[in-house]
């Protein structure tokens, strides 16, 4: 296996998209978020094809399987066979099992205008701490 067979888990899941930037990435791994088989692993952790991924992010336990190694950032279309996704579909359906029929439509005043980008900001941050606080034990990964 040669060093081209290689890329350090970070950089490779937010090459193929899993995660927004690489600092995020590196904080997934850091904090325990992103294990390898059965144990977390570092952000330099080197990894390589046909290796099970499990990785938390915003409440949910995904599952990839790594089919190739890249270490740019390219596409989605150019990310997508890079890896399998063996999440399991009750996973998937998860947040819209909770989310439907729980809360109506949003809505804004008659003349008020779209939301300033301040206020978009906080209308996220409102929503982040709210909707994605579940309570989930580390080890069921």
């Amino acid at each position: 296996m040669g060093v081209e067979d290689k890329v350090r888990i970070d950089k490779w899941l937010w090459a193929v998209r899993i995660f927004k930037s690489r600092t995020l990435s590196n904080n997934a791994v850091k904090s325990g978020k992103v294990k390898v088989g059965e144990k977390s692993v570092k952000p330099s952790f080197m990894l390589t094809v046909d290796q099970t991924l499990y990785v938390r992010k915003n409440g949910f336990d995904l599952t990839f399987l790594v089919k190739d190694i890249i270490k740019k950032r390219v596409s989605a279309t150019l990310a997508a066979p890079c890896y399998e996704d063996l999440t399991p579909d009750s996973e998937k359906n998860k947040y819209k099992d909770w989310y439907i029929g729980k809360a109506s439509a949003e809505m804004r005043g008659k003349g008020e205008g779209r939301p300033t980008k301040r206020e978009r900001r906080e209308i996220d941050d409102y929503k982040d701490e709210n909707y994605f606080e579940f309570d989930f034990d580390e080890d069921e990964l």
